[in-house]
């Protein structure tokens, strides 16, 4: 199943998601292909306030873990993750 991770940041939190962009990317890139796709909202100003990450999880408890070790979280960036099942329908490389 496929679980997408809506991760809103703080406000005035810019720097601290610079700060933790490393860990969190390393972290990302070590979910292997569990990893679907990701990448940060942008706000008017272009800069990132948020993040996508889509994941493929046994159930919900596990996406949950998944977004819970996330650098990004444990630093205290978000002020709201929606953790969401998602069915990726259209241009989903796996259903050629």
């Amino acid at each position: 199943m496929l679980y997408a991770l809506l991760c809103n940041d703080k406000p005035d939190h810019l720097q601290l998601r610079l700060d933790t962009r490393a860990s969190h990317l390393d972290y990302l890139n070590s979910l292997g292909d569990r990893l679907k796709f990701a990448g940060p909202f942008l706000g008017d100003d272009a800069k990132p306030n948020g993040s996508l990450v889509v994941v493929e999880a046994p159930d919900l408890a596990a996406a949950k873990k998944i977004a819970a070790n996330d650098p990004y979280a444990k630093a205290g960036l978000f002020a709201s993750v929606d953790i969401r099942p998602w069915n990726w329908a259209i241009k989903n490389p796996d259903n050629k």
